[in-house]
C-alpha cells in the first residue's frame, strides 16, 4: 500500500512539474496557410486535366493493394511535384522507408516545392531530430498534432502526462493523406514506415490506398488545411530550447543520401523497382475507376469537445451509406469492436436479408491483443445473427514477401474499407471501434463506382479464401448454443480448430484477462 501511494505521489509531483516547466509554448504564434491552386504546367497536371475533362463532376481512382507500388507511387509523386506537397499522417517513422520519403521531400523542397508535414505526436520519438532538421529548410514546415508538453518525454513523464491530461492526450489524429500539386491525392490506411510497405523483417501490414484525381482532391486539400490551421497543430519550433541549425540540415542531407544508397542495394529495393510507376499519375499503368465521390473527415475540434457530437465526425455519413444496403455489405477492419449497438445494427441488416461479411485480424495476426479481446465479446452474437466472420491468418500462404532484411514471416490486416451492394465504397483510416468513433480523428473517401467496388471485393475475396483466413463458424450443439470453429486449409487440406489458432496458451490467457477489464471504450 505504501509503495502504491509512493508511486501515485511520484506521478503527481512529476505531472505538476511538467505543467509548470512545459517545453511547449501554447501561446506560440503560428502563421496560417492554405493549399496552393492546382498546378497546370506540368505533364502530370495536363494528363490529369485531360482525364477529368472526360468525366465532368466525377473523380478518378486507382486502388493500391500492392505495398511496394504504394511506396514507389509516393516517391514518384514527390519527384514530379511542381508547387506543393501536403502530408498528414498518424505515424511517420524514422526507418528505411520513412527516410527514403524524407529524402525525396527534401529534394522537392530544394526545387522550390512547398512541403507541409503534419504528424500526430503520439508516435514521435527518435523521429524528432529528422523532423526538426526538415523544418529548418525554408520550403518545409512541420507541425505536430496534440503534442506532449515535453519534447523528449521519458516513459515516466509520458505516463504522468497521461494521468493528468488523459482527456486531451487520449485523442489522436489518425488521418492519412498525401496530396501533390493539388492535382493528385493518396488517401487510405497506410502510414509512412517499413511495416506499411512490406519492408519490415517481422510482421508487415496488408493495406489499401486510393490514388485520386478530380474534384475530390480539392476536398482533401481543404480537409488538410482545417487540421494544419487548427489550435491543436503546433510547429516543431513551438518548443523551447535549442532548435536545429544549418549544420543539422546539412548533416541530415548526408545521412539521407547514405541511407538511400544502402537502401538501393537491398533486396527490397530490387523488388520494388519493378513497381516504380511509369505514368504521369505516379501509379502503375492501368484504368481509372470513375464515380461521384465525397471526401469525409472528422472535424479537428472532435479532440476538444467532450462526449459525442455526431456533427464533428464521419460516422453518420458512413452509416447512411450502409443504411441503403439491399443485398450485401463487406466490412474490412483490423480493429473491429462493434459494441452492443453495432452488433444490434448488423443483426438488423441480416434480418432484412442483407448478407454481411466481416474481415478482421485473428489473434495470431493482430498487433493488439486487447482489441481482439474486445471483438471476441461480440463474436458469438454476430454469428448467431447470420454475420459471416473471417480472421486473417498471420502467414497467409503466398503472402510472404521479400523485405529489406530478408523474408517477412507474417502479415497483419491494416486496411479499412466497406463495400455496399457492389456499388458504394468507403476507403480510409477509420476502424470499426469506439476509438475511431469517439477518440481519434479519421478520414476517408466515399465513392459511387461499381468497378471500384468490384476491385475491393476482389481484395476481400482473395483475403478470405481458406489459405489466407480462418472462417469462424458456429456449430449447433443442442441447447448449449453451439460451439465456435475456425476453419481454414493448407495445400488444399482442411483444417479445423476449436479455439483461436496458431497462438500460445499465454496469448489466450492475455485475451482472457483483457476481457475482464473495463477498457472497451479506450480500444
Amino acid at each position: 500500500m505504501l509503495r502504491r501511494k509512493g508511486a501515485i505521489a511520484t506521478l503527481a509531483i512529476t505531472g505538476l512539474m511538467l505543467c509548470a516547466c512545459s517545453d511547449l509554448r501554447t501561446d506560440y504564434v503560428k502563421k496560417p496557410s492554405k493549399a496552393l491552386p492546382p498546378a497546370t504546367s506540368t505533364a502530370s497536371a495536363q494528363y490529369v486535366h485531360a482525364k477529368t475533362e472526360q468525366h465532368p463532376d466525377e473523380s478518378g481512382f486507382r486502388l493500391m493493394t500492392n505495398s511496394t507500388n504504394a511506396l514507389m507511387s509516393r516517391i514518384a509523386l514527390a519527384d514530379h511535384a511542381k508547387t506543393s506537397i501536403d502530408l498528414q499522417y498518424y505515424i511517420f517513422n524514422n526507418d528505411a522507408t520513412g527516410r527514403l520519403v524524407a529524402q525525396h521531400l527534401l529534394a522537392a523542397a530544394d526545387r522550390g516545392v512547398r512541403v507541409r508535414l503534419l504528424i500526430d505526436d503520439i508516435g514521435v520519438h527518435n523521429e524528432i531530430d529528422m523532423l526538426d532538421a526538415l523544418d529548418a529548410h525554408k520550403n518545409i514546415k512541420v507541425r505536430l498534432f496534440n503534442p506532449f508538453y515535453t519534447r523528449n518525454p521519458t516513459f515516466l513523464s509520458k505516463l504522468a502526462q497521461f494521468v493528468f491530461e488523459e482527456r486531451r492526450l487520449n485523442h489522436r489524429m489518425h488521418n492519412k493523406s498525401y496530396i501533390v500539386d493539388n492535382n493528385v491525392a493518396i488517401v487510405g490506411g497506410r502510414n509512412i514506415g517499413d511495416e506499411y510497405f512490406d519492408a519490415a523483417n517481422e510482421k508487415n501490414f496488408r493495406d489499401l490506398d486510393l490514388i485520386a484525381i478530380g474534384p475530390v482532391v480539392n476536398e482533401a486539400s481543404h480537409a488538410f488545411d482545417e487540421y494544419w490551421n487548427c489550435d491543436d497543430a503546433y510547429p516543431v519550433t513551438a518548443f523551447r530550447g535549442n532548435r536545429v541549425s544549418h549544420y543539422d540540415l546539412a548533416h541530415l542531407r548526408a545521412d539521407l543520401a547514405k541511407d538511400a544508397r544502402a537502401f538501393a542495394q537491398s533486396d527490397y529495393a530490387q523488388a520494388a523497382s519493378e513497381e516504380f510507376p511509369s505514368g504521369p499519375s505516379a501509379d502503375r499503368p492501368g484504368v481509372w475507376f470513375w464515380g461521384n465521390a465525397t471526401l469525409v473527415a472528422d472535424q479537428p475540434e472532435k479532440v476538444e469537445v467532450p462526449g459525442d457530437d455526431p456533427s464533428l465526425r464521419i460516422g453518420p455519413q458512413i452509416k447512411a451509406m450502409i443504411d441503403h444496403a439491399q443485398q450485401d455489405v463487406l466490412l474490412i477492419s483490423p480493429y473491429f469492436i462493434p459494441g452492443d449497438h453495432g452488433t444490434h445494427y448488423l443483426a438488423g441488416l441480416t434480418a432484412r436479408g442483407v448478407a454481411v461479411k466481416v474481415l478482421t485480424n485473428s489473434l495470431a495476426s493482430t498487433d493488439e491483443a486487447a482489441v481482439y479481446a474486445g471483438y471476441s465479446r461480440y463474436r458469438r452474437r454476430l454469428l448467431e445473427s447470420g454475420v459471416q466472420l473471417y480472421e486473417l491468418r498471420p502467414a497467409a500462404g503466398s503472402e510472404q514477401s521479400v523485405t529489406a532484411r530478408g523474408t517477412s514471416s507474417g502479415v497483419s490486416l491494416h486496411a479499412k474499407a466497406i463495400v455496399v451492394d457492389k456499388q458504394w465504397v468507403f476507403i480510409g483510416s477509420m476502424n470499426m471501434d469506439q476509438r475511431s468513433k469517439l477518440l481519434n480523428t479519421e478520414m476517408g473517401i466515399i465513392v459511387d463506382s461499381p468497378p471500384l467496388a468490384a476491385a475491393v471485393t476482389q481484395f476481400f475475396d482473395t483475403a478470405t479464401v481458406p489459405a489466407n483466413a480462418y472462417h469462424v463458424v458456429l456449430i449447433p450443439a443442442g441447447s448449449s448454443g453451439g460451439t465456435l470453429q475456425w476453419q481454414a486449409s493448407d495445400a488444399g487440406k482442411p483444417l479445423v480448430y476449436g479455439h483461436a489458432p496458431d497462438v500460445t496458451t499465454t496469448r489466450r490467457m492475455e485475451v482472457f484477462v483483457f476481457r475482464l477489464l473495463p477498457i472497451e471504450g479506450m480500444l
